[in-house]
């Protein structure tokens, strides 16, 4: 994945998370979309976050059992109190004897920073942290 650094998270897909069609469950993805997501806004100083909106999320493509599943997420944007992340997975799979490794997904997703009573708390960063993280701070 362009410019997404190493996975936040990397997992064997397990016959556990299947679907009644044998494929891996819609749901266990988004789960690890969700934590994927959430791990990139620890790059800001942050007490908390929850999540308040899935922007979008499409599946390309499914996941099978024994495919090993990379999930990479990154910050795009930082508001008052929201963070914008977007989170690409691939599943990396055999297929006629050699590795390929397939894009299954992206996602958007917008979390909220809070404190420790779970109320909206203001993201307190320095420009030059959000230009480490490669975002644009001339808005």
């Amino acid at each position: 994945m362009n410019n997404m650094g190493e996975p936040r998270i990397k997992i064997v897909a397990m016959p556990k998370d299947t679907n009644p069609s044998g494929k891996i469950f819609g749901g266990w993805i988004m789960s690890n979309i969700d934590i994927a997501g959430s791990l990139a806004t620890r790059d800001l100083p942050l007490y908390s976050v929850v999540t308040v909106k899935v922007n979008s999320l499409e599946f390309r493509e499914p996941i099978f059992v024994g495919d090993v599943v990379s999930f990479y997420a990154k910050i795009i944007k930082v508001g008052r109190t929201s963070i914008k992340t977007m989170v690409e997975v691939t599943a990396e799979r055999l297929f006629q004897g050699a590795r390929r490794c397939v894009h299954v997904t992206s996602a958007d997703i917008t979390y909220v920073s809070v404190d420790e009573d779970g109320k909206k708390t203001p993201v307190i960063c320095s420009d030059n942290l959000l230009i480490a993280l490669g975002l644009d701070i001339s808005a």
